[in-house]
């Protein structure tokens, strides 16, 4: 089959499916352990041809204590090149949850440059509900590697400074994608030794209310959720910079272009010793 073109930031498996002998096509799993109740991972069960893509313990700034913080773009083309992902390599990301992961390694490749990726709308266990075939193992990695190339983005990832500096700016909204209770410090963090509260003048907007049933709300659904802030640039952090991607995956699909990640999320800005400012 000839190579394909991704056009859209989500695809469906049926859309995988009917481009599953593509020449150039990378299926790429992202799963990673849910640090919250987001619903049972399937376990042992893979997407044909999937490769594994491991930002939680390999593709990541390893010079951190931070969870998973994005590598730098020289390290991120080495890993990616080791996959064998090519310059025009059509990639599929998915994870076994439905959208919880696989967003994150989207916008990973979208940060470096490469546009011809999506991520799998409802992931494995719309998959599997398709009735699609299935594998006990992921695929090992190609002899050859690939010739990808990073063309980093500016302000895809974005650090702390930058978040300081956007705060009290009008022109920027700040989303938190954590629960309701986590945002107004009710409920405690999952992680130890973290502050309580959120980032001064955020609006709440866990990542679950973009999605429903496992996948991305519609279109004229996301952008109706958006349109009180379309002509503000966005910036999404959550526990972690996970799950934020959820939202910026669900901006892209709502038509936004102005958008960031805020990669240390709450790890970073509620660690017990930072002194950012929080509001509760």
């Amino acid at each position: 089959m000839a190579k394909i073109k991704i056009t859209n930031s989500l695809v469906s498996v049926g859309w995988l499916k009917e481009n599953f002998s593509a020449e150039n096509l990378i299926i790429l799993d992202a799963s990673m352990k849910p640090v919250t109740n987001v619903g049972d991972a399937i376990k042992d069960t893979y997407i044909p041809n999937a490769l594994r893509f491991d930002f939680d313990s390999e593709i990541k700034d390893h010079n951190t204590a931070l969870p998973h913080m994005m590598p730098t773009p020289e390290f991120f083309q080495d890993e990616a090149q080791k996959l064998g992902v090519r310059q025009d390599s059509a990639i599929v990301v998915y994870d076994n949850v439905g959208i919880y992961a696989s967003p994150r390694a989207w916008w990973m490749f979208r940060a470096m440059g490469h546009e011809n990726v999506a991520v799998l709308d409802g992931g494995l266990p719309a998959w599997i509900s398709a009735g699609y075939e299935t594998a006990a193992t992921l695929k090992g990695k190609p002899d050859s590697r690939g010739d990808f190339l990073s063309h980093p983005q500016p302000d895809s990832f974005i650090d702390s400074s930058y978040v300081l500096h956007s705060i009290h700016n009008s022109n920027f909204t700040i989303f938190d994608a954590r629960s309701a209770g986590r945002f107004a410090g009710t409920e405690p963090e999952p992680r130890p030794n973290m502050k309580s509260g959120h980032i001064p003048n955020a609006v709440n907007m866990p990542f679950a209310s973009v999605l429903e049933n496992g996948k991305m709300k519609s279109k004229p659904a996301l952008q109706s959720m958006f349109e009180k802030y379309k002509n503000n640039r966005k910036i999404f952090y959550c526990g972690t910079g996970v799950t934020a991607c959820i939202l910026a995956l669900a901006a892209d699909q709502a038509g936004e272009k102005n958008f960031s990640v805020y990669d240390g999320s709450w790890a970073e800005w509620g660690m017990e010793k930072e002194n950012y400012p929080i509001e509760k």
